[in-house]
């Protein structure tokens, strides 16, 4: 197999992010407002059960509530910006979801989502990563979303960034909900922290 290097800061255009993205799915990538590509390593055991912990309890309650529609790390948005993002889990509004066309759902949904959660996984940390994660979740306020946890299990922390405040710090929470955003919602985190 032959391996590709990319340098920081190399740069393709949305279109060519798109062909890549539809010819080899053997990567996950995002692309930046200025068309940086970003080559994400695929995650370790630890990293992807607590990422599916996530995606099961905030799809459990999607189903159960019914107002909105739930996204997995697969799914990259394009957000207003011109980004190309994947949140590790993500929530949009029923009614702004069903406003897309067919197509624009099938391929990249042009809609940035109303809640999103990144974790972050052992080699964030190891790679100094994490303040990257933390510009990615100013980004995804700035266009538009309203609501974003980062988790982070090795140092027991959540982030909690809301549209229009400050960033909230939890340590050690048990729990996270956010009426506003998501009514009944309660997420459990003693199998992410722990």
């Amino acid at each position: 197999m032959e391996t590709i290097t990319i340098p920081k800061g190399f740069k393709v255009t949305p279109e060519q992010f798109d062909q890549l993205a539809s010819a080899e799915q053997l990567a996950r990538m995002e692309l930046t407002k200025e068309g940086e590509l970003i080559i994400m390593s695929p995650t370790g055991g630890e990293a992807g059960r607590k990422n599916r912990r996530l995606t099961q309890q905030i799809g459990v309650w999607t189903d159960q509530d019914g107002t909105g529609e739930a996204f997995d790390s697969s799914t990259v948005f394009i957000l207003p910006n011109g980004a190309r993002r994947s949140p590790d889990v993500s929530w949009i509004k029923l009614e702004r979801w069903n406003a897309l066309t067919l197509k624009q759902k099938q391929g990249f949904p042009p809609i940035a989502p109303d809640f999103v959660i990144e974790l972050v996984s052992p080699s964030d940390m190891k790679n100094q990563r994490y303040s990257d994660l933390q510009l990615k979740m100013k980004e995804y306020l700035d266009n538009g979303v309203k609501l974003g946890w980062l988790i982070s299990p090795s140092i027991k922390t959540v982030e909690i960034y809301r549209l229009g405040y400050e960033v909230e710090i939890l340590n050690q929470p048990q729990t996270l909900s956010e009426d506003d955003i998501l009514p009944g919602f309660i997420l459990d985190l003693r199998e992410i922290l722990w």
